[in-house]
């Protein structure tokens, strides 16, 4: 007997949806761990991950009326959590970098050696990356979105959301490489 993932938990959605509040805290208490740290990802300043956090599930339960199960409920909270990031970093004025190079062509140069690298080191360059390459890098390698997506979330085109993803790969290996 498969079980569709997509109405996971559907029964404390339903109770959600119709202003249950302990529903609610049950979701909340099964989901807030998981969006905190992707909210860590994004952030990396833990007041403003747990902010952004608190924003995030007042928002979903207040439009909790829009959710139709056309993906987990997981994956929809989630895209708010990134959203509410993504918008906590613009205001706080970190926008990606470089943007004015738009059209230009994308380097398709592979990581080298990149089984080599020590995951420490990874980690350090991560946080020394510009925080526009951070959130390019941590959305599509980390959140597993591809380009098309990262693109609609940061508000970009698909070929920016590429060559920044080149660029900030390549600004990474050059970091690791130096460490």
């Amino acid at each position: 007997m498969e079980a569709n993932v997509r109405f996971t938990h559907q029964a404390l959605v339903e109770q959600s949806k119709q202003g249950n509040r302990n529903a609610q805290h049950q979701l909340y208490g099964l989901y807030v761990d998981a969006m905190f740290n992707v909210a860590m990802r994004l952030l990396t300043i833990r007041e403003d991950a747990e902010d952004v956090i608190q924003e995030s599930f007042v928002e979903a339960f207040k439009k909790m009326d829009s959710f139709r199960f056309e993906s987990t409920f997981g994956a929809w909270l989630k895209r708010i959590v990134i959203n509410r990031s993504i918008n906590h970093l613009k205001a706080k004025r970190l926008l990606l970098s470089s943007l004015e190079n738009e059209g230009e062509p994308a380097e398709e140069n592979e990581i080298e050696g990149s089984q080599d690298f020590e995951i420490e080191k990874i980690k350090i360059g991560l946080g020394q990356l510009p925080e526009g390459y951070k959130q390019i890098i941590t959305l599509y390698l980390i959140e597993g979105y591809d380009h098309v997506e990262i693109g609609e979330i940061l508000g970009i085109s698909t070929s920016t959301s590429k060559s920044q993803y080149h660029r900030a790969k390549k600004k990474l290996v050059q970091i690791v490489n130096e460490l």
